[in-house]
């Protein structure tokens, strides 16, 4: 898979339907359509260059969710793009990250929506009917993860299902997350049809039928969110069954299984292991990944003897551990995680869960480690949210779900009559540097009293209070600005 997805970025594909803004996109004329999609292996390049724009996801959930979880209290050395995200403040209309996440899943979709068009006009040129098909069921696997992104991040956000010229898209208003679910549901189950259980060879990563399982389950729990009053991802759905349904199927594919040892799931040398669902590939030296150096302070580098290169570039600025998830890791001085997840020997505690510096490549932005988007131990959680929240199951399913993650963490005295409060801070310590617990705290309807409670506990003077409307972002000041009334600004926003 590391392979073949690369070899997407220095195609003339990618050139041709990305570009530096996805709402200013520029289409791809007919004439080169007509000469690039000459054969199969034009096809294979085209869906590869759909996945490449997966390797922004890692700094979008680190950057965006992580950092604006009660997982980091986040100290500053100066005028950071982060520290507004860290804050809570209404003034991050131009942040480069918000931004950024706009436009990378916008070019996400593009990309897909110019494969999907050229898959309809000129599939029968792959003469090969099953692999036409999974082509598509990757695309659209990815348009709808791409999608997921916004609705979640954004809520409201423009509903493109086809490529668009820039005068075109000046004209489409923005999507109620009611509709964009429509489109990521029916394009994920077209995928759960259509994809294989899973692959081998160089073709090991692609989405499988199980990942778009798991992450159809996965939209329908936060579609069954509380709506906060808010037009963001949450619609009180009630779609617990569902997404139950959907988590079964996956457990008992009997395709994943949880590794006797946590720190081998991220082991450099056992990637895409029987966890991993879903992951975003990376490869050193020629497209390597920068999120394991980005929540690591530059003093961490300097003191190992490093190059200050692998540092994020912001200074001497703390990524620091919450006291209150030190504290709950060392509830049970046995927790395993607690050592993987967390750096104590510097100042302040930081997560260096992906960091092996034996395995660092030329800077910091070269690490060969893949990002997991979704494992196994993910699944079993969820499945045991699902039950708690009202689908079909007993209280002694969602307890053995979770000591079974639990006794693979080293916490092998079995915990019982497990609520949804456990279950969350399990999940918090669970996948520390995932980028989860931002979307755990929206979804299921605690986000404003547990981040108000943590910012108390924790006497933090430098975050404001939480307020449902900093649930979503903003739509970043380039698009407000591309036409005048188009789009109306997310309240609480300048």
């Amino acid at each position: 898979m590391k392979k073949f997805i690369y070899i997407a970025f220095s195609t003339v594909l990618l050139g041709l339907t990305s570009c530096e803004d996805q709402l200013d996109q520029k289409p791809v004329s007919s004439t080169t359509a007509e000469s690039f999609y000459s054969n199969t292996n034009d096809f294979t390049q085209a869906v590869n260059g759909v996945y490449s724009k997966l390797t922004s996801y890692p700094s979008q959930v680190l950057w965006l969710g992580e950092m604006r979880s009660d997982n980091l209290n986040v100290l500053h050395d100066g005028n950071r793009d982060w520290q507004g995200i860290n804050d809570f403040s209404p003034n991050i209309t131009t942040t480069g990250f918000i931004a950024n996440a706009w436009s990378d899943n916008f070019n996400g979709i593009f990309n897909a929506n110019s494969v999907l068009e050229a898959l309809e006009t000129k599939g029968s040129i792959i003469t090969d009917a099953a692999l036409r098909s999974r082509f598509t069921a990757e695309t659209r696997f990815l348009r709808a993860f791409y999608y997921f992104q916004l609705v979640r991040t954004f809520g409201k956000v423009p509903l493109i299902e086809k490529p668009l010229t820039a005068a075109e898209v000046e004209s489409v208003p923005r999507s109620s997350a009611t509709d964009i679910y429509k489109l990521i549901i029916a394009d994920l189950e077209f995928a759960i049809q259509n994809l294989p259980v899973s692959y081998t060879g160089a073709n090991i990563g692609r989405a499988t039928n199980n990942a778009a399982k798991g992450l159809l389950g996965l939209v329908y729990l936060t579609r069954s969110g509380t709506t906060y009053d808010i037009e963001g991802p949450g619609l009180n759905s009630n779609e617990y069954d569902k997404a139950l349904s959907l988590f079964n199927e996956v457990i008992t594919s009997n395709q994943y299984e949880l590794l006797p040892s946590y720190s081998s799931v991220f082991a450099y040398d056992n990637e895409n292991n029987k966890e991993v669902i879903f992951d975003v590939q990376f490869m050193s030296s020629s497209n390597g990944a920068g999120f394991p150096s980005h929540l690591a302070p530059v003093a961490f580098w300097t003191g190992q003897g490093i190059s200050n290169s692998y540092g994020n570039g912001y200074g001497a600025s703390n990524f620091n551990v919450s006291k209150e998830l030190k504290a709950s890791y060392l509830t049970n001085t046995l927790d395993v995680r607690n050592a993987f997840n967390i750096q104590l020997s510097y100042s302040q505690p930081f997560i260096k869960k992906y960091i092996n510096v034996a395995k660092r490549g030329t800077n910091g932005r070269d690490w060969s480690i893949n990002f997991i988007v979704l494992r196994y131990a993910d699944i079993l959680l969820m499945k045991a949210e699902a039950i708690l929240k009202g689908g079909i199951g007993t209280q002694t399913e969602v307890d053995d779900l979770v000591n079974e993650v639990r006794n693979r963490a080293g916490l092998t005295s079995p915990i019982s009559n497990v609520t949804l409060d456990i279950l969350l801070e399990e999940r918090r310590k669970e996948f520390l540097g995932e980028g989860t617990r931002w979307n755990d705290l929206v979804r299921s309807g605690n986000a404003v009293t547990k981040m108000n409670s943590w910012i108390k506990n924790d006497g933090i003077l430098t975050i404001n209070t939480v307020t449902p409307d900093f649930l979503i972002y903003p739509v970043p000041a380039t698009e407000i600005g591309t036409k005048i009334g188009l789009y109306k600004q997310n309240p609480g926003y300048n």
